[in-house]
Order: C-alpha cells, then sequence, then structure tokens
C-alpha cells in the first residue's frame, strides 16, 4: 500500500519563498508520475505542476509559470515543489499525487499581504 506525506507548509508573505516535500513509503511505483494539486475553499481542485515518471516536469498552471518548480529524487521516495515569488491567490490545500490514484492529505500554505 503507497502512503503519501506532504511537508512544508505555512504561512509566508507576498514575494516569499516555501518548499513542499511529497513523500512515499510502501510500494513504490517509480514509473509514474506525480504531481502538485491546489484547492481553495469553494472551489475545483486545480492541477498545478505535473512531472513525468523519468524526472520531466511536463505542466505548469500558466499562473504559477516561472515562479515554481517542480522536482523529484526517487532514490529518495520525494517529491518536491519549490514556491518562489509567492502571490496571495497561490493560498490554499496543497496536495500530492501518485499516478494513477495515490494522493496525501495535504498541507496548508497561506500567503499573507
Amino acid at each position: 500500500q503507497v502512503q503519501m506525506v506532504e511537508s512544508g507548509g505555512g504561512t509566508v508573505q507576498v514575494g516569499g519563498s516555501l518548499r513542499l516535500s511529497c513523500h512515499a513509503s510502501g510500494m513504490i511505483f517509480t514509473i509514474s508520475d506525480m504531481g502538485w494539486y491546489r484547492q481553495v475553499p469553494g472551489e475545483q481542485r486545480e492541477l498545478v505542476a505535473r512531472i513525468t515518471h523519468d524526472g520531466v516536469p511536463s505542466y505548469y498552471a500558466d499562473s504559477v509559470k516561472d515562479r515554481f518548480t517542480v522536482s523529484r529524487d526517487d532514490a529518495k521516495h520525494t517529491m518536491i515543489l519549490q514556491m518562489n515569488n509567492l502571490k496571495s491567490g497561490d493560498t490554499g490545500v496543497y496536495t500530492c499525487r501518485l499516478w494513477p490514484d495515490y494522493w496525501g492529505q495535504g498541507t496548508q500554505v497561506t500567503v499573507s499581504s
């Protein structure tokens, strides 16, 4: 059974940075894509970034391009989301996903002005 655990969320001021981590344990499917989703209350969960099984970023939401960077270290079973120049619109619960359908519990990111 795969378990996904996020860490690194918190509160930061506009313009600041945060680094989110997602650690996977259990049966690790290193041939699977991974990704980060963001959800704001009252809105649908949206895909923010996705990375292929071989470590190539394959998708960034337009709102985060040139500010967020997704990476993975399969030896450590970890995916990272480096978030720079944060904006108030980045506030939300960030959840990691291992395709096809393994999810973490989420970590809160709050960007204050």
